[in-house]
C-alpha cells in the first residue's frame, strides 16, 4: 500500500514555486500547505495549488498533523535553525533546498538529530538528474573516458545589484554567502558526484560587479586525492544575463563538455558525439528562473517518493551531504589564508555561516 507522503513548504520565494510544480506532478504526493511571512506570497501559491497558506509554520504543522515532510525553501542562514525546530518539536522529515546548511558543523548536528528522532532530511542536488550528468556520470564510472586528468568548472551568470537589493539576507555572510554559496554550489557538488572526492584547494575570492560583503567572483585551482586536477572559475558578475554553467572533463581516452546555462546540455562527447542530443535537456523554454533551475526538483521528489514506498535509498546521504559543504567551506578558507588548505583538515570559514541575530529575526516567528 502506497504511503501518503503529505507536504508543507515554509518559504515561498521564487524557487518554491519550482517544488510545488515538482511535487504536483508525482500522484503519491500531496501538497497540503504552505508558509510564508507574507501572507500574500502564500496565498498566491495555495491559490495555485489548491493548498492552504499560513504565516506562521508552527500553526500551518500544528493545524495540519497529517503533514509529514516539509520543505524547507527559506534564507539559507535560516535552514539550520528552521530544522531543529521542525525535527524536534514537531517530529516532520525535511527537505532543505541549497546550500543545504551553512556550515560542517550545522550538517552534522542536523543529522544527528535527525537520527535520534527516526526522521529523515532530504538535500537538493538537482543537477545531479540532467540528463547530460547523468551520461557523463556513467561514462566516467565506465572508463569511457579513460583516466579523468582535468576537471574545469566555469560559472558565468548575471546578479545585478537590484537582486542582492531585493532583501535583506542577499549578499551576507551569516545567511546567504556569495557566487560560490549561492549559485556554485551545484557545481562543487558536480565536481565531486563527478570527479570523486577533492583533497585540497587554492582559491582567490573578489567583489567586482556590486557592492556587497561577499563575493560575487571567485577563482581557484584544486586537487583531487588520485592525483587528477582541476580548476574553478564562478561569477554572478556577467552582465547582462546569465551565459553559461559549464563543466569539462579531460580523460586520458577523450573529453566530455557539460554546457547550457545549467550544466544541462551535452556538448562534447567524444566517445559517442551523436550522444550528445540525445542526452540534453532543453531547459530554453522554461519560464522565469526556471531556466537556471532546470527540472531536476521533479526527479528529486520521485526520488524521495521511492524512499517511502520502494524503500530504495535515496541518493544523497549524509556523508554525501556533508563532504559538498566541506569543500565550500575549502575554498572560502583558502581565500582567508591565502593559501593551499586540505579538506581532511574539516576548517570552517570565520565569514561563512557567522551569527546575525538582526537578520535572523526578520525570519523568525515569535513564539
Amino acid at each position: 500500500m502506497k504511503k501518503n507522503i503529505n507536504i508543507g513548504i515554509i518559504g515561498c520565494g521564487r524557487i518554491s514555486g519550482w517544488h510545488c510544480r515538482s511535487i504536483s506532478s508525482n500522484p503519491n504526493i500531496n501538497l497540503v500547505a504552505v508558509c510564508d511571512l507574507d501572507i500574500e506570497k502564500a496565498n498566491t501559491y495555495a491559490k495555485e495549488y489548491n493548498a492552504k497558506a499560513y504565516a506562521s509554520y508552527r500553526e500551518m504543522l500544528e493545524s495540519n498533523p497529517e503533514i509529514n515532510l516539509v520543505s524547507i525553501i527559506t534564507p539559507s542562514g535560516m535552514h539550520y535553525e528552521h530544522a531543529a525546530e521542525i525535527i524536534k518539536d514537531f517530529k516532520k522529515n525535511i527537505v532543505v533546498e541549497k546550500p543545504t546548511f551553512m556550515k560542517p558543523s550545522q550538517v552534522i548536528d542536523a543529522y544527528e538529530l535527525a537520527k535520534k528522532n527516526n526522521l529523515q532530511i532530504f538535500p537538493v542536488f538537482q543537477n545531479r538528474y540532467n540528463l547530460a550528468v547523468q551520461r557523463v556520470k556513467k561514462a566516467i564510472d565506465n572508463k569511457e573516458l579513460g583516466e579523468i586528468r582535468i576537471i574545469s568548472v566555469r560559472v558565468r551568470w548575471c546578479r545585478p545589484q537590484k537582486y542582492y537589493d531585493m532583501s535583506d539576507w542577499r549578499g551576507t555572510y551569516s545567511h546567504d554567502g556569495g557566487a560560490l554559496t549561492n549559485q556554485g554550489i551545484h557545481h562543487l557538488d558536480l565536481l565531486r558526484y563527478l570527479g570523486g572526492e577533492i583533497e585540497s584547494v587554492n582559491s582567490s575570492m573578489s567583489t567586482l560587479g556590486v557592492e556587497i560583503p561577499v563575493e560575487d567572483t571567485v577563482v581557484g585551482i584544486f586537487k583531487y586525492k588520485d592525483g587528477s586536477i582541476g580548476n574553478l572559475e564562478v561569477t554572478t558578475a556577467a552582465r547582462p544575463d546569465d551565459f553559461e554553467a559549464s563543466i569539462s572533463i579531460v580523460g586520458s581516452k577523450g573529453l566530455a563538455k557539460l554546457g547550457g546555462v545549467a550544466v544541462n546540455m551535452l556538448e562534447t562527447f567524444t566517445p559517442s558525439p551523436e550522444e550528445c542530443n540525445n542526452f540534453s535537456d532543453d531547459f530554453s523554454t522554461l519560464p522565469d528562473r526556471g531556466k537556471v533551475y532546470g527540472t531536476g526538483h521533479i526527479e528529486f521528489y520521485n526520488d524521495i517518493e521511492k524512499y517511502f514506498n520502494n524503500n530504495i535509498p535515496f541518493p544523497v546521504n549524509e556523508s554525501d551531504c556533508l563532504s559538498s559543504i566541506k569543500l565550500l567551506h575549502a575554498f572560502y578558507c583558502s581565500s582567508e589564508k591565502e593559501n593551499w588548505v586540505k579538506i581532511k583538515d574539516s576548517l570552517e570559514s570565520k565569514r561563512l555561516g557567522e551569527k546575525n541575530e538582526e537578520i535572523s529575526n526578520l525570519y523568525r516567528i515569535k513564539k
